[in-house]
């Protein structure tokens, strides 16, 4: 009796901590260790699976990733491994670029579906796409969960291009979907929304001139950024920056600098980015003058929105394959002919960087999203983590 009185004291005295201060406490504490909370006590697991401490505990975990004190988060795909038990898998690994250009890994994360494509990246959630077939997924690696969407509306397109989003005053995620066809006016869109789980159309309303055709989305880049996600778009007299507002849920135009193909011959990248927080529009061409060369055209637009902010800086670097996105401070991660690199702008340097193709840079983020949703759990970090709030112990 006497070891087991000190126990049951010590329960009894976790029942004075003020509610407000366990919900306080527990905005702070990371995801894979707050999914263990959730079996502590049936009041635990209903903090837990709150809305809207859920919102909380992202925004805190979103202002802690801001103040890093680093140059950024590398996602990157590592190659596919075999397991005679199992099918073929990737891993998907997390890493700091620290300020003395050396990584540490943080996380890595088995994909729990084959054969996919990474469509986006966005507050701990990723957009995944199956590669045979229009099969849709969002994948919460933090609490190892993934959840297949619901089919979106077939049409029979030139191109498609698909953004993820995440709509920070609903707590909520949006995926738009948008179609073109060659030699046709319209673009046709749809958005997916999380918390109703369903696409509906919407249309693309935007000042035309009355010949001016679509010709061409890129539909390998899309970037999310003050609260919208950006496409390249080609017309026939004119390129533009197509915006999609997740609040509002209109399109928008920002138009490129005037001749910002000025010089360029033979582009082979052409890409948006985010450089130091601004928007910035990223070429890179042949150097007639250098045939194992790129010129690399930077253009920065310094006030969002404002066309005429648009400045240019312009820099010969070795021969450019791919090109993945910025660090935080301002860096372009490429990749050259046999290894990967960041190349910093301003002072020329380059840095080798010792892993395998990049697919984005990112914020660090872990979120509770498809926490109680009808969503697929795998492999659980502790049998207890799958025990759903029926299960959970009474205090």
């Amino acid at each position: 009796m006497s070891e087991s009185q000190p126990r049951k004291k010590s329960i009894f005295l976790s029942e004075h901590v003020p509610y407000d201060v366990v919900y306080d406490i527990l905005t702070w504490v990371p995801v894979k260790s707050i999914m263990r909370f959730r079996c502590v006590s049936k009041s635990c697991n209903s903090i837990i699976t709150d809305p809207i401490f859920n919102t909380i505990h992202l925004d805190k975990a979103n202002s802690l990733s801001k103040n890093n004190n680093n140059n950024g988060y590398l996602l990157y795909m590592l190659q596919k491994q075999y397991i005679p038990e199992k099918q073929d898998f990737n891993e998907l690994s997390t890493v700091v670029y620290n300020k003395d250009q050396t990584l540490t890994e943080i996380s890595r994360f088995e994909i729990p579906i084959t054969d996919i494509s990474i469509l986006g990246f966005c507050n701990g959630m990723f957009f995944l796409c199956h590669d045979s077939k229009e099969i849709l997924y969002l994948w919460n690696p933090s609490i190892r969960k993934y959840k297949m969407l619901p089919p979106h509306f077939i049409g029979h397109y030139r191109g498609v291009a698909h953004g993820l989003a995440y709509h920070s005053q609903n707590n909520d995620y949006k995926i738009l979907r948008l179609g073109f066809r060659i030699a046709v006016k319209g673009i046709s869109a749809q958005v997916y929304t999380l918390s109703t789980d369903s696409w509906r159309k919407v249309v693309v309303l935007l000042d035309s001139e009355p010949n001016n055709i679509l010709i061409d989305i890129d539909t390998e880049h899309c970037l999310f950024l003050n609260g919208a996600l950006h496409f390249i778009v080609h017309s026939r007299e004119y390129s533009f920056i197509l915006t999609f507002d997740v609040d509002d849920e209109r399109f928008r135009k920002i138009m490129l600098p005037q001749n910002f193909f000025g010089g360029v011959v033979c582009l082979n990248i052409q890409s948006l980015a985010v450089m130091k927080g601004s928007l910035a529009l990223i070429l890179f061409s042949k150097d007639i003058d250098a045939i194992t060369h790129s010129i690399c055209n930077i253009w920065v637009m310094r006030e969002y929105g404002v066309v005429e902010s648009w400045t240019k800086r312009c820099v010969r670097v070795d021969w450019v394959r791919c090109f993945y996105g910025c660090t935080d401070n301002g860096e372009l991660l490429i990749e050259k002919a046999d290894e990967l690199v960041s190349f910093d702008p301003e002072s020329l340097n380059e840095n080798i960087l010792a892993i395998e193709a990049i697919d984005y840079t990112a914020n660090s983020m872990e979120s509770l999203v498809l926490l109680d949703g009808a969503s697929i759990s795998y492999d659980s970090m502790e049998s207890l983590v799958l025990l759903d709030a029926a299960s959970v112990s009474s205090e």
